[in-house]
């Protein structure tokens, strides 16, 4: 009991006696009914030797040839070390190299397309260079406020990520480059308003009228005040155009997206989720302006010299065209059948009937809206089930407004279908009473969708990002039966055109079968869970029982950590292996997860386990995908970056950051 107080394992100390029989059982077969510290003193010392009965495929196995494809290749000399260096630069970031240059090239010709433009007008001679800076930068906004709603087109991302074009474009980096944009559309608006407002504009109003002369048709022959510069159209719709994308600006930077400023009532609910999604609406008036703004320009008449509705009219028009299949195919995938369970943790299980026409891969994600708490609100969660269930289910972990709503409406009613407790997974539950809505939208791509691209993956979850990699198991186990189904049957179709045929037959025909599904090209997976909660080892209870007796092959390993007891050889937890190993010995169940995948304590050593891997599939690329915190994200990159030139396996490392 001790140890397990120390341990913080609740659960434990209520099975304390149980344990503690367990011990007695194994020390004292004759049933003295003692035990002499000897004896115990010798049962901790071989604990090994009792963790060699639990399950292969919970266990780390040490090979004696570990050594054969690790290299210690450390490159000597500052030159050779910069020229490594860079080539590793190069190799991990050359799509997003080549897409940052050709935009950046693109935004500096404009500007100087523009300044040039410009600094052969008549203008140039009153306002000077101010003119010709501010009409480079509008130029580079004009294109960025455009390409800014690309990489918010899911719908056409997820399209592509099915293409080719996944080997040259990052797609992966798409909320990224949306942000990068945003930087420079700053600059942009910094560069343009600062240089009219403080210089061309007063420039050109103290003007003399020998200056002003050469440019006065511009103004109808009547030189201009500043008043009237700034109350005209294009100054109102620049300084409101200005005003809104500060405050969507400013509320969807972290601190204030992710509750870290703290402002008084009622000024507090200008941070969190709610106050970025809906000030980022916002926006939607930033284009109508802009598009005034553009037709009302002070030096150019011409309809071709307005150029703004040139850039971003493709870009809108796609991005309404998105919005308005997202609403037209969430009334359409609406969710039936709805069986909700509230797992240990504080985790919210939503399984459903899956929607008719309704395809996904496994690692995508969709969005869920719950008119009941707020009309417009979706939320992106992954999906836990498999392509090939009947069902569609997802894991949401309660930790804001909306989703402590959703299980206040799901949940609070006595009449509803929700459990408390783990989730089946096998069979949705049904009733017959007016339920919640729930509207699903999706699926949408990830970069965990590709996973299928590698031969071993490694699979890296901590808390509750460890559900998109559930579906991937989930998957892989299901299309590994379909293998050995499709396979005992070609087997008996083969053995029956034998036995029947005649002598000429072909002996491989039955191999030329039409139809035939192609094999998976992934051979095997690692599954790391890290969570620092017992309880959420409920969460997945079923998954990994099934995992346990569908993977006949050995295809997948599966290795839970629990951060918040003492790492194994500490004295605090010595105990508890022992007995996690007697009992694993013994029933060949996890006394912490219940189920055959025994669970590890502390974090996992990184570097060992990398190292196990390129060891065991030399030749191999691996796919390590990683949902959580962004601080492990740094380690797990740099280890795959350094493991691939250490090693002839090669690593490509995927993030998603919930």
């Amino acid at each position: 009991m001790l140890s397990a107080s120390a341990n913080k394992l609740s659960k434990l100390k209520e099975q304390a006696e149980e344990y503690a029989s367990l011990i007695m059982e194994e020390l004292d077969p004759e049933n003295l009914g003692y035990i002499e510290l000897w004896q115990l003193e010798t049962l901790l010392l071989q604990r090994d030797t009792y963790m060699n009965y639990s399950r292969p495929l919970s266990t780390t196995s040490k090979t004696s040839n570990w050594s054969q494809n690790l290299s210690p290749f450390t490159p000597k000399g500052a030159f050779r070390k910069l020229s490594f260096t860079f080539r590793c630069l190069v190799l991990e970031n050359w799509q997003r190299g080549w897409i940052l240059l050709l935009w950046m090239m693109a935004m500096a010709g404009l500007f100087a397309w523009k300044f040039i433009q410009y600094k052969n007008m008549a203008a140039f001679q009153v306002m000077g260079y101010c003119l010709t800076t501010a009409k480079g930068a509008a130029e580079t906004l004009k294109l960025n406020m455009a390409l800014i709603l690309l990489p918010v087109c899911r719908n056409t991302l997820t399209w592509l990520r099915s293409t080719r074009a996944r080997y040259f474009v990052p797609f992966d980096d798409n909320i990224n480059f949306h942000k990068t944009i945003a930087c420079a559309i700053i600059i942009g608006v910094v560069l343009h308003v600062g240089n009219h407002l403080a210089c061309d504009f007063p420039r050109l109003v103290n003007s003399s009228p020998e200056e002003f002369a050469p440019m006065s048709t511009q103004f109808h022959n009547k030189k201009p005040t500043y008043k009237y510069l700034l109350t005209g159209v294009e100054g109102v719709t620049g300084i409101v155009m200005v005003v809104l994308m500060a405050i969507a600006f400013t509320l969807a930077t972290h601190k204030f997206r992710k509750n870290g400023v703290r402002l008084p009532s009622p000024f507090n609910r200008l941070t969190g989720f709610n106050a970025f999604w809906y000030s980022h609406h916002l926006t939607a008036i930033v284009y109508i302006l802009l598009i005034v703004h553009g037709n009302f320009l002070y030096l150019a008449h011409e309809w071709y010299q307005k150029t703004t509705w040139m850039y971003i009219s493709a870009p809108l028009l796609l991005y309404v065209a998105e919005r308005n299949l997202r609403t037209r195919r969430s009334g359409h995938f609406s969710a039936k059948d709805l069986k909700v369970a509230v797992l240990p943790g504080n985790v919210l299980s939503i399984v459903m009937s899956k929607p008719n026409g309704f395809r996904y891969r496994s690692g995508q994600y969709i969005f869920l809206h719950c008119p009941t708490i707020s009309s417009f609100e979706w939320h992106p969660f992954s999906i836990t089930s498999a392509p090939g269930d009947d069902h569609l289910s997802v894991h949401i972990r309660i930790v804001g407004d909306w989703t402590h709503e959703l299980k206040r409406v799901f949940t609070e009613d006595k009449d509803s279908a929700c459990v408390i407790g783990r989730a089946e997974f096998g069979q949705v539950g049904t009733n017959n009473r007016i339920q919640p809505r729930l509207l699903v939208d999706g699926p949408y791509g990830a970069a965990a969708q590709d996973y299928s691209n590698y031969d071993v993956l490694l699979l890296v979850g901590l808390g509750i990002g460890a559900t998109p990699f559930i579906s991937i198991l989930r998957d892989l186990l299901n299309n590994t039966r379909e293998e050995l189904m499709d396979s005992n049957t070609d087997s008996s179709r083969s053995a029956s055109l034998n036995s029947c045929t005649s002598s000429n037959t072909s002996p491989g025909s039955s191999m030329i079968a039409g139809g035939k599904k192609k094999p998976q090209r992934t051979r095997n997976a690692y599954f790391y869970w890290v969570t620092r909660e017992p309880g959420s080892f409920e969460w997945f209870k079923g998954v990994m029982d099934q995992v346990a007796e569908m993977d006949l092959k050995g295809q997948i390993e599966l290795h839970n950590y629990l951060t918040s007891v003492y790492e194994e050889g500490d004295a605090r937890s010595t105990l508890i292996t022992m007995v996690q190993a007697l009992n694993h010995a013994k029933h060949g169940v996890d006394i912490l997860s219940g189920t055959r995948v025994r669970t590890h304590f502390a974090r996992p050593n990184w570097k060992e386990v990398f190292s196990r891997v390129a060891t065991k599939h030399p030749n191999a690329t691996i796919g390590v995908f990683y949902c959580g915190m962004p601080v492990l994200a740094k380690e797990l990159k740099k280890l795959s970056h350094e493991l691939t030139h250490r090693t002839s396996t090669r690593f490509e490392f995927h993030k998603e950051y919930f």
